[in-house]
C-alpha cells in the first residue's frame, strides 16, 4: 500500500512541476512543441512532414 500511495505522489508531484507555467503564470500556456513553431529548425530548412506533403 506504501508503494502505491509513494507512486501516486510521485506522479502528482511531476504533473504540478510540469504544470508550474501554466498554473502560476498569468495566461500562462504549455510552449508549442510543432516543428512550424521552432525556429532554430526552420533557420536549418527543416519542416513539418505534413506541410510537405502540402506544398507537392
Amino acid at each position: 500500500m506504501a508503494t502505491i500511495l509513494l507512486s501516486i505522489g510521485v506522479i502528482l508531484l511531476c504533473i504540478i512541476m510540469l504544470g508550474v507555467k501554466v498554473l502560476f503564470v498569468k495566461n500562462g500556456k504549455f510552449p508549442s512543441s510543432h516543428i512550424h513553431d521552432n525556429e532554430a529548425l526552420r533557420k536549418k530548412g527543416i519542416s513539418c512532414a505534413g506541410e510537405q506533403q502540402q506544398n507537392k
